[in-house]
């Protein structure tokens, strides 16, 4: 999807998923569900067998931003990595994300903290690696000033990563050659997840995109 292509949409808004995370914590609570996981569980481990395979070291700092109900933190703790960061600015999915890690039995390797991550989020010290499933997306639809919503979402993944830190982004609304034209100037392409592909009027492509970011030496 071109950025021409992007409409204002609900989806943008903290306001939506404020609604969103208050009723899978109270689905939670009554029923034991534990919501809707983006783009499949398929995303979650495509990231976490990434990281074994790279053998990435159990003990390295990784943030998931806009965690949601925290699963894939939940996958990444049943994976051995223990140095796990959930952040949310919805405090409905930080509760829930905290509920779920107490009830898979990895809340010791779990720090969960409602913040913004464009405005408020300060960390005393940087990661090593940055997640994002569709947070990135969704910044993208706010209807309040969403390009310069972009910008400042890239300058805080700069703050937030040590010299060399990784980033890995998975988008269903951006193609890989519109995600290295929007971080390209800051990050260098690392490697591409695999994703399902589809066939359509003889064309083939991917409904989701998977790639792994290095921040460059200039943005160290």
């Amino acid at each position: 999807m071109s950025e021409a292509q992007f409409a204002p949409s609900a989806l943008g808004t903290k306001e939506h998923w404020d609604a969103v995370y208050s009723r899978e914590l109270k689905s939670f609570q009554e029923y034991g569900d534990e919501g809707e996981i983006w783009f499949g569980e398929g995303s979650m481990a495509r990231v976490v067998r990434w990281l074994n395979a790279q053998r990435v070291p159990p003990t390295s700092s990784i943030l998931d931003i806009g965690t949601g109900n925290g699963m894939l933190l939940v996958e990444l703790a049943k994976s051995g990595y223990s140095n796990l960061t959930g952040i949310d600015y919805c405090t409905q999915a930080i509760e829930l994300a905290r509920s779920i890690c107490e009830k898979e039995g990895v809340p010791q390797h779990v720090h969960l903290e409602v913040t913004d991550f464009l405005e408020t989020f300060h960390p005393v010290q940087q990661f090593d690696i940055c997640l994002d499933k569709g947070t990135y997306d969704a910044v993208s639809l706010d209807p309040s000033g969403a390009a310069e919503k972009r910008r400042q979402y890239i300058k805080s993944l700069c703050h937030a990563l040590k010299p060399h830190g990784l980033f890995i982004i998975t988008s269903c609304n951006w193609t890989r050659d519109e995600l290295l034209i929007a971080f390209g100037e800051d990050f260098e392409i690392a490697d591409e997840l695999p994703t399902p592909t589809f066939n359509f009027g003889g064309h083939s492509g991917k409904s989701v995109t998977a790639l792994v970011f290095k921040k460059k030496k200039s943005n160290l």
